[in-house]
């Protein structure tokens, strides 16, 4: 199954001194994406990649996903629109060997290491799916429509707090 949203680059033709590319989904691979996300819709979604060849026959793509998107408030359950700004910068390596992979060595890592590199397959990274993975991470999780806020109601219609039956049960002090 191919990705949504697809741009599908050589390694070997970046040139050393890197390239940018700009990238923009048309109407159906947003209309895909919203669809694969839960969102009513997506209006804009663009990306500005800088790709630079780096160490061992890797490559380093970094740049920012920019989109325009209409979710749906999880106080109020109505549309409302915002914006997703995400920078990237992710490192593309060929897979490790096997030898590599049959050392006896422990590998350590730290809390500041870097991630590790994602894999350049058949000599090709696919940018288009990058950038719907880092727009996919803007997104909020729980989205607010500004303005919204939660009023718990009891059924005298008042407001109460979701503790307030706590009260009675706390300890007395003197």
């Amino acid at each position: 199954m191919s990705a949504p949203f697809s741009h599908v680059v050589r390694v070997d033709a970046i040139p050393k001194e890197g390239q940018t590319v700009a990238l923009e989904a048309n109407a159906a691979e947003r209309e895909t994406l919203a669809s694969l996300y839960g969102l009513p819709s997506i209006e804009a979604l663009r990306a500005s990649l800088e790709l630079r060849p780096a160490p061992r026959a890797g490559v380093r793509v970094t740049g920012a996903v920019h989109g325009l998107v209409t979710q749906t408030c999880v106080i109020s359950l109505e549309p409302f629109q915002a914006v997703v700004d995400e920078a990237i910068d992710v490192r593309f390596a060929p897979p490790s060997t096997e030898q590599e992979e049959e050392s006896d060595e422990p590998q350590t890592f730290a809390v500041e290491d870097e991630d590790e590199p994602d894999p350049i397959i058949d000599g090709k990274i696919d940018i288009g799916a990058l950038t719907a993975e880092f727009f996919a991470l803007g997104l909020d999780p729980y989205p607010k429509k500004p303005g919204a806020t939660f009023a718990f109601r009891t059924d005298e219609g008042e407001i109460a707090s979701p503790f307030a039956a706590l009260v009675e049960h706390q300890p007395k002090r003197d």
